[in-house]
């Protein structure tokens, strides 16, 4: 099993790491950066989790207090109607 990296506290090596994890799509990564507080990786979460339809990952940042996976949620949910 493999470690977890650590958070870097630089700024510009956690853009670098929020830059990495969205190129290839790491929702984990993007998490865990995102739960680190990089406002740019829960950003980048709620637009992929828009991309794909997650409505799941859009409820759980919705919950946690992120307005954009809130609207998200209302334009996704008025899709289907």
């Amino acid at each position: 099993m493999s470690a977890t990296p650590p958070t870097p506290s630089d700024p510009d090596a956690l853009a670098l790491a929020v830059e990495a994890a969205i190129e290839v799509e790491d929702l984990a990564e993007l998490r865990r950066l995102a739960d680190a507080g990089s406002s740019d990786a829960e950003d980048a979460l709620v637009e992929l989790a828009a991309e794909r339809g997650d409505l799941e990952e859009l409820h759980r940042l919705a919950a946690l207090g992120n307005t954009d996976a809130a609207d998200e949620l209302l334009e996704l949910e008025e899709e289907e109607e």
